[in-house]
């Protein structure tokens, strides 16, 4: 039994012995941790957008620098579980430098558009759509509308798999200056079917966190695991906020 994401797995918490007493993972207390870090890392953002306006900083490294220091702080965090109560903090921070550089891009380029010229910003519209999501997803998964069987798990882990392959392909080919996909991050209808896509996936991943995090509570999982179980949750979170910010984009570019 597994999850789309990859920092959370039945495995992890398999690897524990089913232990007693009040110092253990709590669902309560994984929504908390969750709080903190999405308080962190909307500081975070809010502090690299204010540094990149006022000229301080580029947006550039801040993008490159969030996206590394993340990727680094991420596979510490997995391989290293028990620091999850240091290294989940950090991650959030870091990847606030990615979070905050790419809103203040995509809102100085698209300025009051969005999905549909209501006159609030792309990424005021990108945050309500994320957390619309979130609350949709937490929803059909406590009324039992999308259950985490194990069919739903591997078509789940096949796609995350492909479109992380996506990733892989479009960077190394854009680091040689090679242009032949660009079509398909562009405003065409391929592209915005392809983002729709990924979007879905990404959403539905949140179904997977939600059912292993609920997992590791009822199998006793030690109470550093809340740091991690919501670690993911926000992994999970990210990449569906950006992934919701260039379909905005999208949209507004086809309009113009």
């Amino acid at each position: 039994m597994r999850t789309g994401n990859p920092t959370l797995n039945a495995d992890t918490f398999q690897r524990f012995d089913r232990q007693s007493g009040t110092n253990l993972m709590t669902v309560s207390g994984t929504v908390n941790k969750t709080g903190i870090l999405l308080l962190l890392l909307v500081l975070s953002a809010s502090v690299t957008w204010s540094m990149i306006e006022a000229k301080t900083v580029n947006p550039m490294v801040c993008t490159w620098g969030g996206l590394i220091g993340g990727i680094v702080i991420a596979l510490i965090t997995y391989f290293k579980m028990t620091w999850a109560p240091v290294t989940a903090p950090l991650y959030a921070i870091v990847k606030g430098l990615l979070v905050g550089s790419i809103s203040f891009v995509f809102a100085n380029t698209f300025g009051p558009q969005g999905i549909a010229g209501t006159g609030s910003s792309i990424v005021t519209q990108a945050v309500l759509l994320t957390f619309g999501v979130l609350f949709s997803m937490l929803a059909a998964y406590r009324f039992g509308i999308i259950r985490a069987t194990a069919k739903f798990r591997t078509g789940l882990i096949a796609a995350t798999g492909a479109i992380l392959l996506f990733y892989i392909v479009t960077l190394v080919l854009g680091m040689f200056g090679i242009n032949s996909i660009r079509p398909i991050h562009e405003a065409t209808p391929l592209g915005i079917g392809i983002t729709v896509f990924i979007i879905i996936i990404a959403a539905l991943n949140l179904i997977l966190d939600f059912d292993l995090i609920e997992t590791g509570a009822n199998q006793g999982a030690p109470k550093y695991m809340e740091w991690f179980g919501a670690f993911a949750l926000i992994v999970t979170l990210i990449w569906l906020y950006i992934e919701i910010l260039r379909l905005l984009a999208m949209l507004a570019n086809k309009r113009n």
